[in-house]
């Protein structure tokens, strides 16, 4: 259904008054509700557009209505629009009513919510905290508000985290982390086991929470921008070209095509080295040697083409608001050679990762995310598609990448070689783009479009390699952000993995782990 004939069947018949409805860069639908309706709203949203919750939040807006305001975020991918569905709540008491029983990818951005901003969900089936940790945060202290004020003592405050216990004879837990042996982020990942088998597998993030989306406030769009690329430095260029598409909505800046094509190129150069990378980390994790060294050349030597374009191995300080620098003269030339080393030493690494009968072997019928499971989980990115979803925001939003005859990959079973497979067919697809965007660069110096402070708000994208990106970004009159929201694709995708896990053992974690491969920071922000 198409989100105008959903406002209008809102109206209609499932007997919502919308408070208000009004479109947002031609591509975002806002429809505000009363609190008592909100939950019907984005359950008969979330029906119709097939869509998970992409993002579900909350802004406190006390100082000027005297409210929070709540909002949900769903994508229309039939059509390529957003529908965000907001509600008012109380300054005084806010609440609403959980939406997590019936929709599952909902549960993540309510405990965020309630440990963020002190609001109350009604009939939630789990207020465990994610990120401040009650064994040191003291209740009561919400850093999202505006007027929170740091306790004056962290430490020990006798609590405990509630783990999830699995009952039964022979069973016992097998606790890891969150300080691992490897140069990796913290985490806890704790096991229960009878025998070999895993029966449950419970995560525990949260430990390199940052403040990140407190620390965007006050800032005029240029310095949050250089913000943006540090939320998750693997994929730094997805986070700020998510970031400036929000605040070029906000200011009406139209992007040439130039820069357009700029900007898809280095999207996928970041596409293709974490690819590379991944894959030589699930040659490392069975212990095969050679594909994991020669996987890091390919990576090292993607990472100085990107230099070598932009002065930064990882792509930073290049994007811009309104657009993008330029590129060096010698661009072309150095593209085409650097994508074309790229493709010739991926292929060799493939043969030697798919002629190997052990190597093939521990990847098949390993780590299993079934399509049912990953749906209810709001799972995205080549995770989603190793499970037969095939959402990818430039098929479905990107007019540039249409035009261009891109297909995402797509693979059926679920499995650590369905996502080795989702990830080489990336790769592959990734090196053609690159090579048509570059085909129609002209080397024209177009200044970028010149970004006039201007208050609003709109929701910014990009498909990272991970996945979707999304900034929801409010700019104040004053011309600062006073509200940034970012969904890295980890924060649901980790619970995608550890729905993978039971039913392998132990040994076979790393592979699974490495074929997601998610994000700490991303996710603990």
């Amino acid at each position: 259904m198409k989100i105008d004939d959903i406002l209008k069947q809102l109206s209609a018949h499932e007997g919502i008054i919308p408070v208000s409805m009004n479109w947002n860069a031609a591509e975002e639908a806002h429809l505000k509700v009363r609190p008592a309706d909100f939950k019907k709203a984005c359950l008969f949203a979330h029906h119709e557009t097939g869509s998970p919750v992409c993002a579900l939040f909350a802004e406190d807006a006390r100082a000027a209505q005297n409210c929070f305001f709540i909002r949900c975020v769903f994508a229309s991918r039939a059509e390529s629009k957003w529908l965000l569905v907001s509600a008012r709540l109380s300054g005084v008491a806010p609440e609403f009513e959980s939406l997590a029983n019936d929709i599952f990818s909902a549960s993540l951005f309510e405990r965020e919510i309630a440990e963020l901003f002190g609001i109350k969900r009604l009939g939630a089936f789990d207020s465990r905290r994610l990120r401040l940790h009650p064994e040191v945060w003291p209740e009561g202290f919400y850093p999202l508000r505006k007027d929170f004020k740091p306790p004056e003592k962290c430490g020990d405050t006798g609590e405990n985290y509630a783990f999830r216990r699995v009952e039964g004879d022979g069973v016992f837990e097998v606790p890891v982390g969150p300080v691992h042996a490897g140069i990796i982020g913290p985490g806890h990942f704790r096991f229960s086991v009878a025998g070999e088998p895993v029966l449950n597998l419970e995560l525990r993030l949260g430990f390199t929470h940052r403040g990140v989306e407190k620390l965007f406030e006050g800032k005029t769009a240029v310095a949050a921008l250089a913000f943006s690329e540090l939320a998750d430095g693997e994929a730094a260029f997805a986070h700020s070209l998510a970031f400036s598409s929000a605040v070029e909505k906000i200011c009406g800046l139209i992007i040439p095509e130039e820069q357009r094509f700029m900007r898809a190129i280095l999207l996928e150069l970041e596409r293709l080295y974490n690819h590379a990378a991944d894959v030589g980390g699930l040659a490392t994790d069975v212990g095969f040697s050679f594909p994991a060294a020669y996987s890091s050349v390919i990576k090292e030597n993607l990472l100085a083409l990107n230099e070598t374009l932009t002065g930064s191995r990882y792509l930073k300080n290049f994007n811009r608001i309104g657009g993008i620098s330029k590129f060096p003269p010698s661009a072309g030339e150095a593209i085409a050679a650097g994508v074309k080393a790229a493709e010739r030493d991926f292929l060799a690494l493939k043969e030697m990762l798919y002629g190997s009968v052990s190597f093939m072997d521990r990847l098949e019928e390993t780590g299993i995310l079934p399509r049912k499971t990953a749906v209810e989980l709001g799972v995205s990115g080549p995770a989603a598609r190793a499970s037969g979803i095939a959402a990818d925001l430039r098929a479905d939003f990107s007019p540039l990448y249409k035009n261009a005859g891109f297909r995402p990959a797509k693979q059926e079973r679920g499995d650590v070689l369905a996502r080795l497979n989702v990830r080489v067919a990336e790769f592959g697809e990734s090196v053609r783009l690159i090579k048509k965007f570059s085909g129609m660069l002209t080397g024209a110096d177009i200044k970028s479009a010149a970004a006039e402070p201007r208050s609003g708000c709109a929701l910014g994208y990009a498909e990272g390699w991970r996945g979707p990106v999304l900034y929801w970004v409010r700019i104040g009159e004053n011309g600062l952000v006073e509200r940034c929201k970012i969904t890295d694709p980890s924060f649901l995708n980790w619970e995608g993995l550890a729905q993978a896990v039971p039913g392998n053992i132990i040994p076979d974690f790393p592979l699974c782990n490495k074929s997601f491969n998610l994000s700490y920071p991303g996710n603990d922000l």
